[in-house]
Parts: structure tokens; C-alpha cells; sequence
């Protein structure tokens, strides 16, 4: 147990800086997924192990979703498999650092696998929708085209800026630590948030409540993906 604690404690120090995440993420998912790290490190397990258990949570829960006909049950199980999946997410990195293990390829598998997961939990959203739900009209099956347009583009591009910021500017000082992320910025981030996302599918059983929040989701993905858009190519200008 104390040498649980103290890989725990380690894992805390050594955390990614705050900036540009959620209070989900820096809250709820970030310290789930050290648990989970800590775990790992502690049985011996890999990063690329702990991506591909991540995607074992996530994949077949995305298509129960477009298989089932939703209902409270599979809305409780989706979500909760798709919080394992992405707390998964955050510990392969966690794990990565500890062991300083991370390696081009390990990367290369968690994000190819984060840009398969975003495309298709948008798809079995679109499935579903044409399937099992009464839409108050045909044209709500763009929803998912255009949510996934919108948390694709956010995801391509800050990753594009982050690497073309790499190899124009010089390396910054040290990052504050977490706690001191600007409080309002974290809680205006929610909507974008992935995590929020999987949340959403709690609400699966309920095609009334469920088209309305991700409706709303995906209008903050749209405002966001062109604010985002513009703010990073100034960054870059």
C-alpha cells in the first residue's frame, strides 16, 4: 500500500500542465486515470497496454449503441464504459512518464486510436438515430455529420499546432502546476470536453433528453471549433 501511495504521489508531480482542459478533465479524469496509472505500474503493464484495454472499454460500447435500441440500462453501461475507456486514456500517458517509456509509436497508437474513437462515436450516434429514435425531423441526421466535422477538426488542429509550435518558438518555462489553471477558462472548456461527451450518452434512454444534449454539444463544438481555429492561426502567424 505505500508503495502505491508513493507511485501515486509521483504520478501527481510529474502531471501535464493544466492549460487548455476542463475542470472534467483536470478534476475527474486526469485523477482517475493516475489511479489507474498506479495500478498498472504496479502489476508491470505497458502504455500501449493500457491504450488498448482503453479501447476494449470504448469500441464495444460505441456499437452496442448502434445495435441496441436504447434504453436505461445500455445508457448506464455505455457511459460508464466509455469513462473507463477515456480514464484509460489519461493513465497510458501517466504510465508512459513513470516508467519513461513513451516512445514515437506509443504515441502514434494513442492518438490513431483517439481519432478512430472520435469519428465513430459520432457514426453509432448517426446509426442510432436512423434505427431507434423518432427525430422531429430527417434533417436532425446531420447532428452527428456535423459533430463529427467539429471534434475532428479540434482534434487534428491542436494537435497540428502543438507541433508546429514545437519547431517555430523556444522551449518555455516550466508549466504551473494544475491547480492554478485560470478557473473560468476550465469550466467554459466543459462543452468540448470528451469526457462531457461520454457523459452524454447517460441521458440514451431518453431520445428526447439525449437529442437535446447533443444538440447542445454539438453547437458548442461548432462555436468553439471556429474560435479555436482562428486563435491558433494568430498563434502561428
Amino acid at each position: 500500500m505505500t508503495g502505491f501511495i508513493e507511485t501515486l504521489r509521483y504520478m501527481t508531480a510529474a502531471q501535464k500542465p493544466a492549460k487548455g482542459v476542463s475542470v472534467y478533465t483536470l478534476f475527474v479524469n486526469r485523477p482517475a486515470g493516475r489511479v489507474l496509472a498506479a495500478l498498472a505500474y504496479r502489476a508491470g503493464a505497458t502504455p500501449n497496454q493500457l491504450t488498448v484495454l482503453g479501447a476494449l472499454f470504448t469500441f464495444p460500447a460505441l456499437a452496442a449503441v448502434a445495435l441496441v435500441r436504447p434504453g436505461p440500462g445500455l445508457a448506464v453501461c455505455v457511459c460508464a464504459a466509455l469513462a473507463v475507456g477515456f480514464a484509460l486514456d489519461a493513465a497510458d500517458g501517466q504510465l508512459a512518464r513513470t516508467q519513461r517509456s513513451g516512445s514515437p509509436s506509443g504515441e502514434w497508437l494513442d492518438h490513431v486510436l483517439d481519432c478512430v474513437k472520435l469519428v465513430t462515436v459520432h457514426l453509432v450516434v448517426l446509426v442510432s438515430f436512423y434505427r431507434f429514435f423518432s427525430l422531429p425531423s430527417p434533417a436532425f441526421l446531420l447532428a452527428p455529420m456535423l459533430f463529427e466535422l467539429a471534434a475532428v477538426v479540434i482534434f487534428f488542429a491542436g494537435i497540428l499546432t502543438e507541433q508546429l509550435k514545437r519547431r517555430t518558438t523556444a522551449p518555455a518555462a516550466p508549466a504551473a502546476p494544475a491547480e492554478s489553471a485560470p478557473a473560468l477558462r476550465s469550466v467554459l472548456l466543459l462543452p468540448v470536453d470528451y469526457g462531457v461527451t461520454c457523459l452524454g450518452f447517460l441521458f440514451l434512454g431518453s431520445q428526447h433528453v439525449f437529442l437535446s444534449v447533443y444538440c447542445t454539444l454539438l453547437l458548442a463544438h461548432l462555436v468553439f471549433m471556429a474560435a479555436f481555429l482562428v486563435k491558433w492561426f494568430r498563434e502561428l502567424r
